[in-house]
């Protein structure tokens, strides 16, 4: 009679041992590849937000709106829309009811599209490209897109509020998500958000979309009278142990 042949348990286990091997190689690489992909998703968000902040521009002689609060640009761009627009980076937390907390404002309704029922989202604007004429620092206002240097000038991105105005001197999180204790300070916070494998995606005055160290938003021209060689960047004499302890190993600027 001809014997079955068949695993032995130690060779069944030993195959298993092998395949637990093998994904615990590969899955870090499977979810970096993952985290790479939602990053392409994020700026193919902020590329199409770009468009319509530009259509708005085009109607309004290349400038914004006045600008009262954070989240204006909500109601201003709606007729801009066209068709569903998510304001949601896809890397971002769930949010709760005080919004900023997981990295997103709003609560509520899971619908990511930006109608003036849905109050959700993980975007916020440059508040300095307002079209502010008077009040404190009116003079430091982009108000719009007809000014030079729009490539270095950041329009819209990721963000844990509606928009923020950020200065040089804004001191950086002590922990990533950190957020500004007052409403008036260290608005920067509201940017610096490790969502993209240490940094963060934005789109600038002139359309073009960029993945950004977290550092490096300390360079970027966010308002006219913005100092891009401060104390929080090489130029200015930054070093990294000026740094929290989690932004240390992150890339200087």
């Amino acid at each position: 009679m001809r014997r079955q042949r068949a695993f032995t348990l130690i060779e069944l286990l030993v195959v298993i041992a092998i395949i637990a091997l093998l994904m615990a190689i590969l899955m870090p690489a499977l979810q970096r590849v993952r985290r790479q992909a939602r990053t392409v998703a994020c700026q193919s968000n902020l590329r199409q937000w770009g468009l319509i902040f530009s259509l708005y521009m085009d109607d309004h002689n290349g400038s914004f709106l006045y600008g009262d609060s954070s989240g204006e640009w909500r109601w201003a761009l709606q007729s801009y829309k066209g068709r569903r627009l998510s304001t949601c980076c896809p890397e971002a937390a769930n949010p709760n009811e005080s919004g900023a907390t997981f990295g997103m404002w709003g609560a509520g309704s899971l619908d990511t599209d930006y109608v003036a029922q849905q109050d959700y989202g993980s975007y916020g604007i440059n508040r300095w490209i307002y079209n502010r004429t008077e009040k404190q620092s009116s003079v430091n206002y982009w108000k719009g897109r007809n000014v030079r240097g729009t490539a270095f000038i950041p329009l819209f991105a990721d963000c844990a509020w509606y928009g923020g105005r950020p200065f040089e001197y804004d001191s950086p999180p002590q922990f990533s998500g950190q957020q500004p204790a007052e409403w008036t300070v260290d608005n920067m916070r509201r940017f610096c958000l490790d969502r993209h494998l240490s940094a963060m995606c934005a789109v600038f005055l002139d359309g073009a979309v960029k993945k950004l160290g977290l550092k490096e938003l300390w360079t970027l021209k966010w308002h006219r009278a913005y100092n891009t060689a401060n104390a929080w960047t090489k130029a200015g004499g930054a070093l990294g142990a000026d740094w929290p302890d989690w932004m240390r190993p992150l890339k200087d600027y």
